[in-house]
């Protein structure tokens, strides 16, 4: 029987998803979880897998359409089979798909599934002002008026100004200026900080009759040595500059990126929704780093297992006793979910992405392992799988990869709690009242307080730490 595939919803905001590639085409056989088509959403390309073995009988959108999450995209069914009655219109929503004022051409979509701007109108407007213009008018009176502090970037002090010609301080713009005018900055007192001749004392000098110009200082007289016939000057030390090509650094404006604008969106709504609070513990991982590296020394290279691994098993088996933080929020209705699925961030460039480990509770150590490695590669490759990104009922977060000891995360809507995990450090402990060194590490659980309550957590982290300090429990 015939069966429909529809744009599949990849994340709890997802509203719509860009088709940017068609990996099999009409009358191609599909495997049941072959991958069938490319999508794009507001965080990554993702390949959607086919939850139908069959023939691909018709593509009901085209490459480069945007399509709303739950409109068909494709039917999948046996190669003689009638399916024009299927979907009522299905040849109109074709049509629709080519000629919709939302969807993106396939020509304006780069490699990677990013979209190409050649162009944009804002960026057509005339330069009214430049930085530093603009910086000249800011004097540190209109700083303390604010109530800022003057003086947040270089010191004057620091910089060497003795080599230039009086010992002169002037802006860069001033510089230019007087140059193009053939105006001496010796005859100008200057109004900024520390005597710094500014593009105002410029044109206020202008301005001024030439009879009012102060003569310049005369030049102490050389002290006369025989042996010396006649006078060399000493080469001027140069203004250290970080200008290039003589040109002073620029801001620049660019958008966010989908990537960031999704990722801000998420964070945004989860700090102004979801009342955070957090709960830190330090455990002792003395054991289990001795644990992993013997298990380690036991396994190929690709299967080696990391401290990551070990703390998602963890938090997983701690999360069957603890319900409410294994559950999503929506509206004011609570799900707690059966299955334990955790996500663990992946860093990409320019953002992150979540991997979810379905089931970690129940998976031994090195299935962990192997599917977090197996989705992380493929996130980086660009090649993630609907089924990668979807489900998660927990999140964790670790940098201790990074040497971060301590952070706390953003809990990520709509579920209720995520652990964030540090470095292991080496620090000084008291064992049997002696002081030795010892191993530990940070990790901080954010609760949402509409579903849980800080009691609850501090137990949570008190039973996850037992897990972590007696490591051989995750094996069994």
């Amino acid at each position: 029987m015939a069966e429909i595939v529809s744009m599949p919803k990849l994340g709890f905001d997802m509203a719509e998803g860009t088709l940017v590639r068609w990996v099999v085409g009409e009358g191609e056989a599909v495997e049941k979880g072959g991958v069938l088509a490319e999508i794009e959403t507001d965080k990554a390309t993702v390949e959607v897998e086919s939850s139908h073995e069959g023939t691909i009988r018709r593509h009901l959108v085209n490459e480069g359409d945007v399509v709303p999450v739950g409109q068909p995209i494709a039917i999948v069914g046996s190669p003689d089979e009638n399916i024009d009655e299927l979907v009522p219109g299905a040849e109109e929503i074709k049509e629709a798909g080519e000629a919709a004022p939302g969807s993106v051409p396939q020509k304006d979509i780069a490699a990677g599934g990013e979209s190409r701007v050649d162009e944009t109108p804002a960026m057509l407007g005339e330069v009214k002002e430049t930085g530093e213009e603009r910086a000249e008018r800011i004097t540190p009176e209109i700083v303390k008026e604010t109530g800022g502090e003057p003086y947040q970037g270089i010191e004057e002090e620091e910089v060497d100004v003795e080599g230039l010609p009086g010992g002169v301080r002037a802006s860069p713009v001033a510089r230019r200026m007087a140059e193009e005018k053939g105006i001496d900055l010796r005859r100008i007192n200057g109004s900024g900080p520390g005597g710094r001749i500014t593009k105002k004392d410029i044109e206020t000098y202008e301005e001024k009759p030439r009879r009012e110009e102060p003569a310049p200082a005369p030049a102490a007289a050389p002290t006369k040595a025989p042996e010396v016939k006649e006078r060399r000057e000493m080469p001027a030390v140069p203004l250290p500059s970080y200008a290039v090509d003589g040109q002073a650094p620029k801001d620049e404006v660019a958008p966010l990126t989908r990537l960031r604008a999704a990722i801000g969106k998420r964070m945004v709504q989860s700090k102004q929704q979801a009342p955070h609070f957090y709960v830190t513990s330090e455990y002792d991982v003395e054991a289990l780093l001795e644990l992993r590296q013997q298990v380690n020394a036991l396994l190929d290279e690709r299967e080696k297992i990391s401290v990551n691994d070990f703390i998602v098993k963890a938090a997983a088996l701690t999360l069957r006793q603890f319900p409410n933080l294994n559950a999503s929020l929506n509206g004011d209705q609570v799900t707690r979910h059966g299955h334990i699925n955790v996500s663990i961030a992946v860093a990409v460039e320019g953002g992150l992405l979540t991997v979810v480990v379905k089931d970690a509770d129940r998976k031994p150590l090195r299935q962990i392992s192997m599917e977090a490695r197996e989705m992380a590669g493929r996130v980086r490759e660009g090649k993630i799988r609907s089924d990668d990104v979807e489900g998660s009922t927990f999140s964790t977060s670790n940098l201790g990869m990074f040497d971060v000891e301590d952070f706390v995360a953003v809990i990520n809507p709509p579920e209720a709690a995520i652990l964030a995990i540090g470095a292991a450090k080496e620090v000084p402990v008291i064992k049997n009242g002696e002081i030795k060194i010892g191993k530990r590490m940070k990790a901080t659980i954010s609760i949402d307080h509409r579903v849980s309550d800080g009691a609850e957590a501090a137990r949570y982290m008190q039973m996850l730490g037992r897990y972590i300090e007696e490591p051989l429990s995750l094996l069994v």
